[in-house]
């Protein structure tokens, strides 16, 4: 196998059932080719004359739009270490939740082209028939990001064959552990933290104390910009890093030594073990106490009906800032007290938000996260 070049192992089957879809069509072929693309909302290119050269497109969270260069090797030389970690074969079934476009989906349906683990791409269905899916073709690793198993856990569809669970993309909200453990009785689950920019920087197991996303993904160095056990920059040397932003750029991203940032927030404990408390550039200071949405949110999505959440700055006389929490679909006054309290009582009066919204057309990126941009507009303009 190349280490240099993606390929389609001539074990690998796309399952059924697929929906069409001229993306993912586009993008088998690519990957059968071996050919450089760029890939993002608008569909699939290819790039004729930069063979081993992937770019992923991203409308982007809170900034603007991306296209993340980076070289086919850099994602393969993680293939080899997930297949040896988690032993994976050509026995195996890939359930893919997202669309190709998203950076996850993207990774996971390259990994089992390469390894040649068959391979079911669900993002066209609705979370009960992706359970019925999964269950029906034997899945037995999983990639998704916590709001597409929080969605899928409510199908209540029992997946005993499955054996990995990989979960990126956020914080997982708390109890959705245990709701996986009891559908998915035989499947250790492994949240990983990363970004499109740098793949994978750390993931955990069982063993990961509360709070912590886990250890260094093999073969990373990570350093934090602050003393031993304190808050600061997550910086990131590894094998796995892109090369830089074929358009666009982000004050966020930094290289410093041959380490890279994303602009996140973390703190190492004393076995190495790294907690991200969220992004530099979306924390917030209330009375002297600095404030991560993130924190906020991730409490918020563990309530029963919060299926989306984000929490968002604004502005105040007396205090310079203060913060309001908007969720997808209606909100009563009851559900928004109740949410409220949880807030204050977690948090404190001054950092918990201080009203909730709902939103009936959430604004969502096309990876499933919320568009903080488009929700910050939408509240400047009174909604």
């Amino acid at each position: 196998m190349s280490d240099s070049l993606f390929h389609w192992h001539p074990a690998c089957r796309l399952l059924e059932p697929q929906t069409p879809d001229d993306v993912l069509d586009a993008l088998c072929a690519a990957l059968r080719d071996g050919a450089g693309f760029t890939i993002g909302e608008t569909g699939l290119a290819r790039l004729p004359e930069e063979q081993g050269i992937l770019q992923s497109r991203s409308s982007g969270t809170t900034g603007g739009a991306k296209a993340i260069r980076r070289t086919h090797g850099s994602w393969i030389a993680s293939f080899r270490v997930n297949a040896e970690v988690l032993g994976v074969t050509p026995a195996d079934v890939y359930g893919v939740l997202g669309a190709p476009v998203h950076s996850l989906a993207l990774y996971a349906i390259a990994e089992a082209a390469w390894l040649g683990a068959d391979l079911l791409c669900l993002h066209a269905q609705r979370p009960a028939r992706q359970a019925e899916a999964l269950r029906d073709a034997g899945a037995t690793l999983l990639y998704a990001t916590p709001t597409q198993l929080r969605l899928l856990c409510e199908a209540g569809q029992a997946l005993p064959d499955l054996r990995h669970i990989l979960c990126g993309g956020g914080r997982m909200p708390e109890g959705l552990r245990a709701r996986i453990a009891q559908l998915c009785p035989n499947a250790a689950l492994r949240e990983f933290y990363g970004a499109a920019e740098t793949s994978f920087i750390a993931w955990g197991d069982a063993g990961t104390p509360e709070g912590a996303v886990g250890r260094a993904y093999p073969g990373v160095e990570i350093r934090i910009d602050a003393p031993a056990g304190e808050v600061g920059e997550i910086w990131v040397r590894s094998p796995y890093l892109f090369e830089g932003y074929a358009e666009g750029s982000s004050a966020d991203t930094r290289w410093r030594d041959g380490f890279v940032t994303v602009g996140e927030m973390g703190r190492l404990d004393g076995e190495g073990c790294l907690a991200v408390a969220g992004r530099r550039s979306r924390m917030v200071t209330i009375a002297d106490r600095n404030v991560f949405p993130e924190d906020i949110e991730a409490l918020l999505l563990a309530e029963p009906g919060v299926r989306h959440c984000a929490v968002m700055p604004r502005a105040d006389p007396r205090r310079g800032v203060h913060l309001v929490a908007v969720i997808a679909g209606p909100c009563d006054g009851d559900t928004a007290e109740r949410l409220l309290a949880l807030c204050r009582g977690a948090f404190g009066p001054l950092a918990a938000p201080r009203r909730v919204i709902g939103l009936a057309d959430f604004p969502l990126t096309a990876s499933g996260k919320p568009d903080l941009r488009q929700i910050a507009a939408r509240l400047e303009a009174g909604e």
